[in-house]
């Protein structure tokens, strides 16, 4: 049976008027009884280059070819694709969490190609997003703003990013609470105040917006958000539960849970690459070795795990062949952001451990650009990459492609190609 809490209000309402205040309390919901086959269509084998760095150039190639097709299916960058699945297409509205992504895809293409015509595209969908400097609704939106233009500012130096990225880091940092020293999280649910792991990914924004302005207000947040984060989200073993919900008053934890995974107790393979991607960048911006040891701990924890499958491409929970109910979706989003993360931390060790990341990172890519997950042209609703998870326990973009699994997959073959 499926030990999954899929919340909803008035479950999280039951439990915070009854027993759930104790730190690391469960909490559970109804199982999850879905038993669709996880089917998967092959694409055409395409013969790679055995050379690494021409490989994710000639994958990067692949990738124009099928976003050309996406960028002329899909014109209106207020409606940005999100998913696709059975034949239609999933839309988030601008102010939508995942809307920077493919605005990202596009800087990530321009980087690789440098063609005036996927410029023209990338700044068209990044000036799309402006109005999310002031997204209040949102705690995603360093998702939002740093995957647009902040590689928009990266790959074009044009300062009139910079007022956008730091009045974002302004509206972020509405959500930090200095008394508990995290940022806070869902604007929805009644916990008191929660903090879920995607928010590692949100601290680059702050980063950068002290790089900017000279104002260390925004990276001490973040170095307190990483170092809170790591005291509470993270299991002895670098495991990590997706949520904390910490009392306002005291700054203690009431309860963790694991929201999206398969159980409270159990391992989202998503999660794990936030947390190892969101440590990589903490210490590229601090060299605090705190957070460089804390990412080779999650790095390690992903690389050993039993439940790895071969091809390093990981269901949606690591734990989730424990539950004989459970149908074993992959993630090829989570293999694409683990990869790029992977990438990245091999620069910052040396020898046969840096070695170790690389060659991780090297198969995940080659496992994603192979038939069983890259897509061939015009199919997949012009995504990359088949075979992702959104939500599991809400039976919700389940063996679909996700905009946010092609941006990581193309960052990742950026940096390869630059290593």
């Amino acid at each position: 049976m499926i030990n999954n809490k899929h919340l909803l209000p008035s479950i999280i309402a039951a439990c915070i008027l009854s027993a759930c205040s104790a730190t690391d309390k469960q909490v559970s919901a109804p199982a999850v009884k879905e038993k669709v086959p996880n089917t998967v269509t092959y694409s055409k084998k395409i013969d790679w280059p055995a050379d690494n760095a021409a490989f994710c150039s000639a994958a990067l190639d692949q990738a124009t070819i099928q976003y050309d097709g996406f960028r002329k299916a899909y014109t209106d960058p207020t409606k940005v694709p999100r998913s696709y699945s059975n034949g239609v297409t999933r839309f988030d509205p601008k102010l939508g969490w995942t809307t920077g992504f493919v605005a990202g895809s596009f800087w990530n293409l321009y980087e690789h190609n440098q063609n005036q015509t996927w410029l023209d595209t990338a700044t068209e969908w990044t000036l799309a997003l402006k109005d999310n400097q002031y997204n209040r609704k949102t705690h995603d939106i360093g998702f939002i703003i740093y995957d647009s233009f902040g590689n928009g500012l990266r790959l074009t130096n044009n300062k009139a990013y910079e007022e956008v990225i730091v009045n974002a880091a302004k509206t972020l940092m509405e959500r930090y609470n200095p008394k508990i020293g995290v940022t806070y999280s869902w604007s929805w649910g009644t916990w008191e105040f929660p903090v879920i792991i995607d928010n590692m990914m949100n601290l680059e924004l702050l980063y950068r917006a002290s790089e900017i302005t000279g104002d260390p207000t925004y990276k001490n947040a973040a170095i307190s958000h990483a170092t809170i984060t790591m005291e509470h989200h993270f299991r002895d073993d670098y495991s990590s539960f997706h949520l904390v919900n910490y009392d306002r008053e005291t700054g203690k934890p009431n309860w963790k849970q694991t929201f999206q995974g398969i159980a409270d107790d159990s391992s989202w393979s998503r999660g794990q690459g936030w947390g190892l991607y969101g440590y990589t960048v903490t210490y590229r911006y601090t060299k605090d070795e705190k957070f460089l040891n804390h990412a080779r701990g999650i790095a390690n924890y992903i690389l050993t795990h039993p439940n790895m499958p071969e091809d390093l491409v990981p269901y949606f929970d690591y734990d989730a062949p424990k539950y004989p109910d459970a149908t074993l979706y992959r993630d090829s989003s989570a293999a694409s952001l683990a990869a790029s993360a992977l990438l990245e931390l091999s620069t910052f060790v040396e020898g046969a451990e840096s070695k170790r990341y690389y060659d991780a990172a090297m198969k995940m890519l080659r496992t994603l650009s192979s038939p069983a997950y890259l897509a061939d042209k015009g199919e997949n609703g012009h995504f990359l990459l088949k075979q992702a998870t959104g939500n599991y326990p809400a039976n919700d973009e389940l063996n679909s492609p996700l905009n946010y699994g092609d941006f990581y997959y193309l960052q990742a073959l950026n940096r390869c190609k630059a290593l």
